[in-house]
């Protein structure tokens, strides 16, 4: 009798850990869908102002009668491959020289186009600036789930690593070793 008892302690130890471990395993790949989630949207509002950014590009030169190159980030950008992060980064330059544009060249107020674009891209900041949030509140709590017992062990076993946030600060702050 002693023994069944034994037995079955065990193989009810051996269950529980299971399970602990399948529900682990399962928050895990809940906030992986997150992230991959939240990626995909910030990919969606981020092609959207660079679309919109290039889509400038024309307008200010026949606006302008400017032969200077314009928006000289968003042009090399065409054939670059980047992460979210980089072209986050490189689009915040452009929209910044676009704002300067457009202090240099007060005709383009008039032109209808432009300030849709203009519109637009303001719109986008408020987007953006909400799916970061999103974003690096998903990567707290998976960070949090990596870096904590009993998780860590399916994070080491699975080779989960803590994610990066995406913080919008420019790169010369990560160079300096600012990080979140």
């Amino acid at each position: 009798m002693n023994t069944i008892i034994t037995i079955l302690s065990v193989v009810i130890v051996i269950c529980l850990i299971l399970i602990l471990l399948v529900a682990t395993y399962n928050h895990f790949q809940d906030y992986i869908i997150r992230i991959n989630e939240a990626d995909v949207n910030i990919d969606a509002v981020l092609r959207k102002r660079f679309d919109l950014l290039n889509k400038s590009i024309g307008i200010i030169k026949a606006n302008t009668k400017t032969e200077e190159e314009v928006l000289e980030g968003i042009i090399k950008l065409r054939s670059k491959k980047l992460s979210n992060f980089e072209l986050d980064r490189s689009l915040y330059d452009a929209i910044n020289e676009f704002h300067t544009i457009k202090e240099k060249y007060p005709e383009l107020q008039t032109n209808e186009e432009f300030v849709r674009i203009e519109i637009n891209l303001m719109e986008s900041e408020s987007e953006i600036v909400g799916l970061r949030k999103y974003y690096n509140d998903i990567i707290t709590d998976y960070n949090k789930l990596v870096k904590s017992c009993p998780s860590n062990f399916i994070a080491m076993i699975k080779n989960y690593k803590p994610k990066d946030y995406f913080d919008g600060n420019n790169l010369e702050k990560e160079k300096g070793n600012v990080k979140l």
